[in-house]
């Protein structure tokens, strides 16, 4: 059984860091590309950054570039995103899952889903 679950969400002032972790279980977490998404109160769920299988290659939205940084350990069957200087507009519940294609996450394309952990950004 696949699983994803989440964790690292939490309330942080405009400015601050949180690293998100996936921990997967259940597939060959080699062999798949992660992504991360998040979904604000009101608006549709959107591909925030994903991590591809074997040289792990990266994509980000536009508006997390160059703040956002997205990694994978294999060995431990954990994907992170590491989130700087975060804004309010970061303000959603994010969400990883598999099995889906990267570049250009979208969340359609994903099979497989975690229950998510919400990232809260004052102002």
């Amino acid at each position: 059984e696949v699983q994803l679950v989440e964790s690292g969400g939490g309330l942080v002032q405009a400015g601050g860091s949180l690293r998100l972790s996936c921990a997967a279980s259940g597939f060959t977490f080699d062999d798949y590309a992660i992504g991360w998404f998040r979904q604000a109160p009101g608006k549709e769920r959107e591909g925030v950054s994903c991590i591809g299988s074997g040289d792990g290659n990266t994509d980000y939205t536009d508006s997390v570039k160059g703040r956002f940084t997205i990694s994978r350990d294999n060995a431990g069957n954990t994907v992170y995103l590491e989130m700087n200087n975060l804004k309010p507009e970061d303000t959603a519940t994010y969400y990883c899952a598999v099995n889906g294609l990267c570049p250009r996450p979208r969340p359609y394309e994903y099979d497989y889903w975690g229950r998510g952990t919400r990232v809260t950004v004052s102002s």
